[in-house]
């Protein structure tokens, strides 16, 4: 691995191969921070892809991109004095110290449920006029779930145990069945959510992490009909054609393929 010299030598070299750009590639002159936005949100998507296969070749690419993206807004700022790549890194060193008096402080903290208490009263003393003013309102929707339910944990607004919440998502559930046999399409919708935000909810308290592990579902459940649709190929048939049996014999060898 590489020491810190090199590490800040690399870096070095990253800023000025970024200066050269902006100075003589008509593409990279012509970018804006808006004109980048939706690059970088993909880049992050594109990250997130390689974490969850674990694939560190390519986590390493995917956060080289992101990094240029950093660099990049910050030489945009640069060139309207709003600020640089410095100010960028001295303002996270300072947030990082101040929510850290554990480290770099006087405070004494037991666990890690502590130090994000802290977090979130220290945030509100900077200025928040809210806990929840620091989620942000385009997260896709199971993301947000989370965040909100973290942030609001961070603050003693929670449950105490698991089976508390699962019982609360049980609750939710008959609701919900209520809603269905009733007939009422604009309850269900309502009550489908309330179902979903207790989902998230107990996989915080599981440990799980539901947006992974709604995408590892999505990611397995792709695999396993691609297998259907090559069997099904291999059969001289198209999916139109089968029963639900017939594909039902692909699926189940598909999952079993898993297992091995």
């Amino acid at each position: 691995m590489n020491n810190r010299k090199e590490q800040l030598k690399a870096f070095d070299r990253l800023m000025t191969i970024m200066d050269d750009l902006r100075a003589k590639c008509p593409w990279d002159k012509k970018q804006t921070m808006q004109s980048l936005r939706h690059l970088t949100i993909e880049e992050t998507y594109e990250l997130g892809d390689a974490i969850l296969d674990a694939d560190m070749q390519e986590i390493k690419k995917e956060l080289g991109d992101l990094l240029l993206h950093i660099v990049f807004y910050s030489k945009i700022g640069s060139e309207t004095d709003d600020f640089d790549i410095a100010d960028v890194a001295n303002d996270i060193c300072e947030k990082l110290i101040n929510r850290h008096p554990h480290i770099y402080g006087d405070v004494t903290v037991a666990n890690e449920q502590e130090v994000k208490q802290n977090w979130e009263n220290i945030k509100l003393k900077e200025g928040k006029k809210s806990v929840l003013q620091g989620v942000p309102t385009s997260l896709p929707a199971l993301v947000k779930a989370n965040r909100i339910q973290e942030k609001v944990a961070g603050v003693g607004f929670d449950w105490e145990r698991p089976e508390q919440v699962f019982e609360k998502l049980k609750e939710e559930l008959g609701e919900l069945q209520e809603e269905v046999k009733a007939g009422q399409t604009n309850r269900i919708e309502e009550e489908f959510g309330d179902v979903l935000f207790s989902m998230v909810n107990y996989a915080r308290f599981l440990g799980v992490n539901p947006e992974n592990a709604l995408e590892r579902t999505n990611k397995k459940f792709i695999e396993r009909f691609k297998f259907l649709e090559e069997k099904a190929k291999e059969n001289g048939k198209s999916l139109k054609e089968m029963t639900l049996a017939e594909m039902d014999v692909f699926w189940e060898e598909a999952k079993n393929n898993d297992k091995m």
